[in-house]
């Protein structure tokens, strides 16, 4: 017998938490939590799908594609026009590393302002 779970929540170590959601939020639509502060924030995609941001002292962000600090995690969002979210997404403060493994036409990797790497691809 298999367990069913359902995914409710996915968490990303940081050092400023609000600033991580704002990035995320302009990015997503996705809505803020109410109780988020300093400390840990939250947003809502509203299905019960909650992308949260926790405070790490001394955070160490990933070193994307080396291993030095590895990714530890992985985010992929599939859009409509990747040129299109690439430019968004970079005004809004993400970093495109030079290393790309997939076909620029189909995905492109950023970073977060955080550091952590994440796929925006073609949907």
């Amino acid at each position: 017998m298999s367990l069913r779970m359902k995914l409710v929540a996915i968490t990303l170590d940081c050092p400023d938490p609000p600033a991580l959601a704002a990035f995320y939020q302009q990015a997503t639509g996705f809505a803020p939590h109410p109780k988020s502060d300093a400390d840990f924030a939250a947003l809502d995609r509203g299905d019960g799908l909650f992308l949260g941001f926790q405070r790490v002292d001394d955070y160490r962000p990933p070193r994307w594609p080396g291993q030095t600090v590895p990714q530890q995690l992985h985010l992929c969002f599939e859009v409509a026009d990747l040129d299109e979210a690439e430019a968004r997404l970079l005004e809004l403060g993400a970093g495109k590393p030079d290393h790309q493994p997939h076909d620029a036409g189909n995905a492109r990797v950023l970073t977060d302002p955080a550091g952590h790497p994440f796929c925006i691809c073609r949907g």
